[in-house]
Parts: C-alpha cells; sequence; structure tokens
C-alpha cells in the first residue's frame, strides 16, 4: 500500500503460451461512496511486454444486496500484443471476471 488509494501489485498471467510476471501499480479514483469508482492499473513483464487498463464499477441497491457492474478497458504491448485480439480479450475477461468474483467473496466475508 503506497496511499490509501494506491497499491504495489505483482502478478502472474498467463496468455495463450506466455506467461509473463507483472510488476506495476494499481490506483483508485473518481471515488463516489457508495456508487462507485474506478481502478487503473499499470505494469511492466519485461520481454513479455506491458499492460495497463483499468475498470470502472458501479454499485447498486439490489435484493438487499449490492449490485456490482464494470467496464474494464485494457491495453498491451511487447510479445502479449502478437497473441491476437481475441486471445488476449477472453483473457482479459476472464481475469476481471476472476477478480471481481474474489473480491465480492472477501466483502461476503467468505
Amino acid at each position: 500500500m503506497i496511499s490509501p488509494t494506491e497499491f504495489v501489485a505483482v502478478s502472474v498471467i498467463k496468455i495463450g503460451p506466455v506467461k509473463a510476471k507483472m510488476k506495476g501499480k494499481v490506483k483508485l479514483s473518481d471515488l463516489d461512496p457508495p456508487n462507485g469508482y474506478k481502478i487503473t492499473g499499470e505494469g511492466e513483464g519485461g520481454v513479455a511486454g506491458f499492460a495497463k487498463g483499468g475498470a470502472s464499477v458501479s454499485l447498486s441497491d439490489k435484493d438487499g444486496g449490492t449490485a456490482l457492474k464494470y467496464d474494464v478497458d485494457a491495453q498491451i504491448g511487447g510479445k502479449l500484443a502478437q497473441l491476437g485480439q481475441r486471445l488476449i480479450a477472453g483473457t482479459a475477461k476472464k481475469l476481471a471476471d476472476d477478480f471481481f468474483a474474489k473480491f465480492a467473496a472477501n466483502v461476503a466475508g467468505g
């Protein structure tokens, strides 16, 4: 944690045949409790390339709980960019879905 809204992050991702250890920063902005926020990040993966992107997150009441909706944008370069847009888009969606599913489980106490 760099500040209450900035974090250093390290992740290992695999997209098709390319596996990369990405090191970078994640930042929360446009904080509008309890309605939503924006999360952005960027990372370097050495010869594998770079990645940067973000998500706009909105929260709303739903059936006595909270509905979380997000719209993700990602950009990549280096070897990662050579893999093809369909593979990249599918992996980016899966990573975002996994992240928000784990986030929801943690918020719910699971």
